[in-house]
């Protein structure tokens, strides 16, 4: 009698436990059913022999059936058996079919086994992402410098669209924004002087955005904002650039002040050197006059000049210096020594 109550114990419990999973299975089946996302009864107690959860791979189905995506069980169930997020790729799937983004299974799978979200890459192929250059978190401002030596801190945003063909192996957001910042600096140092950068900063943007500094990355920019733009301080200077300016413009005075000083100076030496060659001149002119009482006496000796001759000569050399002195000339002209 005890053997006979315990195997009926026994069978009870086997067909309580029956019961429970053929009706959880039934109702797994009839919803997938009812949904038009037929999966086979068997398919499903393979799933759970296999420990995948049913529930989730008939509701993927059944998502996926709803947005007219026909994909079977297996590749689900292999998914979820490699680890990745079942329902994140098939929300991703159903987000790209909307959005009219071609993305297959097989991609958006290997874009989830990857480590990226998949959905947050339809997300941002369908609404660009707007991400600040250099990271806030990390610092404030791009510092790059102008070629005439005038620092300017620079905050930039970049807009980027997510490129799904190249999410799997393509660099992430940190390579575009180092590639942004390298392309700011560069093309603010191509710059003869900040003012240029100042007054169009858009042709600085232009330039990166030109460069494609999207190669071989997970993004596509759409665009190159500068956000701000100013010049750096120094200690207690704000405006650098005018402290450069007065700077440069009272080393212009000295140099030109220089050029001056040595320009007179070059005056004075040739003054002096026109001097020196006057005196010299007024000696030559004083031993030539030496000569002339000798020639006059050598004359007078050999009877070339008469006595008559020579004091009408006296006659018109007085004459002269007293013409001379009437019109305001040397009162005291210098006399031929007689003979």
């Amino acid at each position: 009698m005890p053997f006979v109550t315990l195997l009926l114990a026994l069978s009870a419990l086997l067909v309580i436990i029956f019961a429970s999973v053929f009706f959880y299975f039934i109702g797994v089946y009839i919803r997938a059913l009812l949904s038009g996302a037929r999966v086979a009864l068997w398919s499903l107690v393979g799933m759970k022999l296999r420990r995948v959860p049913p529930s989730m791979i008939v509701d993927a189905r059944i998502r996926l059936t709803k947005a007219g995506i026909d994909i079977a069980t297996d590749p689900l169930e292999a998914h979820y058996l490699a680890g990745g997020d079942v329902l994140n790729v098939v929300q991703a799937l159903i987000a790209a079919d909307k959005a009219d983004i071609k993305l297959s299974f097989q991609r958006a799978a290997a874009i989830d086994l990857a480590g990226r979200d998949v959905l947050e890459a339809v997300r941002t192929s369908v609404y660009p992402k707007v991400i600040d250059c250099p990271d806030q978190t990390k610092s404030q401002s791009l510092d790059a410098v102008a070629r005439d030596g005038i620092r300017l801190l620079v905050k930039v945003r970049v807009t980027v669209r997510m490129n799904i063909d190249k999410v799997v192996g393509g660099a992430t957001e940190e390579t575009v924004i180092a590639r942004v910042g390298q392309g700011i600096v560069s093309a603010i140092g191509s710059c003869p002087t900040y003012k240029d950068v100042l007054k169009s900063p858009e042709l600085v943007s232009r330039k990166v955005l030109e460069s494609g500094l999207d190669a071989q990355t997970a993004f596509e920019i759409v665009s190159i904002d500068i956000a701000d733009i100013s010049v750096a301080g120094i200690a207690n200077v704000a405006n650098v650039g005018a402290l450069l300016e007065t700077e440069r413009a009272e080393a212009d005075k000295k140099m030109r002040q220089a050029e001056a000083e040595g320009r007179r100076a070059t005056a004075i030496a040739a003054e002096q050197e026109m001097r020196a060659r006057v005196q010299e001149m007024q000696a030559k002119v004083v031993e030539a006059q030496a000569e002339v009482p000798k020639a006059l006496a050598q004359a007078l000796r050999e009877g070339k000049l008469g006595v008559m001759d020579y004091f009408r000569m006296q006659n018109v050399i007085a004459d002269t210096s007293m013409r001379e002195s009437i019109a305001g000339g040397d009162p005291h002209p210098q006399q031929q020594p007689k003979t």
